[in-house]
């Protein structure tokens, strides 16, 4: 087969391979990447004792009068590359004033259809609304951008828009995750205790230990000891938690244990990736639970992207924390 042969069957193959994944998770996630308001369909931001039915996020482009426009929505693989966007309100005009949530305006999450690629990145605001940040991402395949954030304005609800990202290159379809509670990366290791019940409120615990031993002096990251998203296999449904107490609370540790209360908005298998800083780095922790299950822990298994634990590296993560995995 000639060289163009080669690529305009490699190109058939990819956008199939996109098309499909894109029905997946159109048929397990009501309403994703519609560009329909759903007025009705609430962020499931944190869950506390008495929260009741916890509705997934990023199911959707457009929620609440505002939409996710992410231009292009491609990117080629191994390749530096920038994402830029803008939210937009009901008439189209690019939104230029946020509510500050967690030490930010906007937090940006990008995460791949097999879960196996994570970056949490924080992106930059032009005056005009146009956001931008710097990724790289190590395999083409489809991506899923999650915008999270609270327009400014008394009684504005916090928000989570999602977005299809194709990124184009040599595609080899990546093995699931398999389950685990215990994570390593650089060295430390981070075990989950707990379990993520359908409509209902639940503590879970990551312990962080380091060469064995227990780590006790994390440091704030985004005004906590720790933050932790859980995202739906199939449609990637996304449920954002955040932990019980903050620094300077009285009663919060900086370590071994971060704790949250979370509750699944379904029946299914979630990827968690928890986000971690010590010694002036941010790293994550990637964990597959499915929910309702027991909470005994495993042995020790390799977090996602394992030949660094991070993804890209240090090239890839912002001066804020912005990182891989």
């Amino acid at each position: 087969m000639n060289p163009a042969a080669k690529i305009t069957a490699f190109t058939a193959a990819l956008a199939a391979s996109f098309g499909a994944a894109y029905g997946i998770g159109a048929a397990v996630g009501p309403g994703a990447g519609s560009a329909e308001p759903a007025e009705s369909t609430a962020h499931a931001e944190s869950a506390g004792p008495g929260a009741g039915d916890s509705p997934a996020g990023g199911l959707q482009i457009t929620e609440g009068g505002y939409t996710l426009d992410l231009r292009p929505p491609r990117l080629e693989a191994a390749q530096p590359g920038e994402l830029r966007f803008t939210i937009r309100d009901r008439a189209g005009r690019q939104v230029t004033a946020f509510q500050r949530e967690h030490d930010k305006e906007l937090h940006l999450i990008l995460a791949s259809r097999d879960m196996a690629t994570y970056r949490h990145l924080h992106p930059t605001r032009a005056d005009d609304g146009t956001w931008s940040t710097p990724v790289k991402l190590p395999a083409a395949g489809d991506y899923r951008v999650f915008a999270d954030f609270t327009p400014a304005g008394e009684n504005a609800a916090d928000l989570t828009l999602g977005a299809d990202l194709a990124v184009s290159g040599p595609y080899k379809a990546a093995e699931p995750p398999k389950p685990s509670r215990t994570a390593s990366v650089d060295g430390y290791t981070v075990s989950l205790n707990g379990t993520l019940r359908p409509e209902a409120p639940e503590h879970i615990t990551f312990s962080v230990r380091k060469d064995g031993r227990p780590v006790t002096d994390l440091q704030p990251y985004l005004g906590a000891y720790g933050h932790l998203v859980a995202l739906r296999a199939g449609d990637l449904a996304y449920l954002h938690v955040h932990p019980d107490g903050e620094p300077g609370d009285g009663s919060t540790k900086p370590g071994p244990e971060v704790s949250f209360t979370a509750t699944a908005p379904s029946p299914a298998t979630y990827r968690l990736f928890l986000d971690f800083k010590h010694d002036g780095t941010v790293r994550t922790a990637a964990f597959t639970v499915p929910s309702g299950e027991a909470t005994t822990p495993h042995p020790t298994a390799p977090s996602a992207e394992p030949e660094d634990g991070h993804g890209d590296g240090p090239s890839d993560r912002d001066e804020d924390g912005g990182h891989g995995h």
